[in-house]
């Protein structure tokens, strides 16, 4: 089972595809295995849509770093009724000056259905629960020390942590990880041979490492249980 509770979530994710592809965060670098509307988004696919939603949302997070949530929710809750508004009076008169019926504009969204199902809460709630459920066990693993080697690692990783903390706020890495959403998955797709190329150079240089550590500390060494086994029958 991998950390993030593969085997438990599975069925829940043929339901609810959208959600499982926002969540897993290995499948931003394999679009087979993405929702189409995700997939479209940050590779790129409709150049305008995805301009538009890395645009917005890139101007919504720094606009939340620099002034309150609040403000920043008021202000385009302001902007977008200033333009519902001014696009429904546009429209009126439109059809009052050229004596037609077109209705209202926003017809076709006023008619969108928007209610969540019961079925669809417990399938994102599924979905939600399979990872808090792998990210726990996860870090049960790590802490309680399980495999020395994975703790090792676990704690170097949380020691560049401490690093990457006092040089950006939270706020800045989440800017960040956007920015990163919408631009690395295409310029992986872009480059895929090369980087694979020096990606596996760097697993097998890592994986090295690891075996001489595992036989250095003989406590992150893990017999097989048939080994085991034979060696209690000796």
């Amino acid at each position: 089972m991998s950390a993030f509770g593969e085997t438990g979530q599975n069925g829940v994710c043929k339901q609810r595809p959208l959600i499982c592809s926002i969540l897993d965060p290995n499948a931003w670098f394999k679009p087979e295995r993405l929702h189409p509307q995700v997939e479209s988004l940050i590779y790129w696919r409709d150049v305008k849509k995805s301009g538009i939603v890395f645009g917005a949302g890139l101007i919504t997070l720094v606009a939340i770093s620099s002034f309150s949530v609040i403000s920043v929710f008021a202000y385009l809750s302001l902007l977008a009724l200033f333009g519902t508004v001014a696009f429904r009076i546009y429209k009126s008169v439109t059809q009052a000056v050229q004596k037609t019926n077109e209705g209202h504009p926003f017809k076709e969204y006023l008619e969108l259905d928007l209610t969540l199902s019961h079925e669809k809460v417990q399938n994102i709630a599924g979905v939600a629960v399979a990872h808090i459920n792998g990210f726990t066990s996860e870090l049960r693993r790590l802490f309680l020390v399980e495999d020395i080697i994975d703790s090792i690692k676990f704690g170097v990783i949380l020691w560049v942590f401490t690093y990457v903390g006092a040089w950006f706020n939270g706020m800045t890495l989440v800017i960040l990880a956007f920015v990163s959403l919408f631009t690395l998955p295409k310029v992986y797709e872009n480059n895929k041979q090369s980087i694979d190329t020096y990606l596996d150079l760097g697993r097998s240089k890592l994986a090295e490492i690891t075996d001489k550590i595992r036989v250095a500390i003989p406590i992150g060494n893990k017999k097989p249980v048939a080994a085991a086994e034979s060696e209690k029958d000796k």
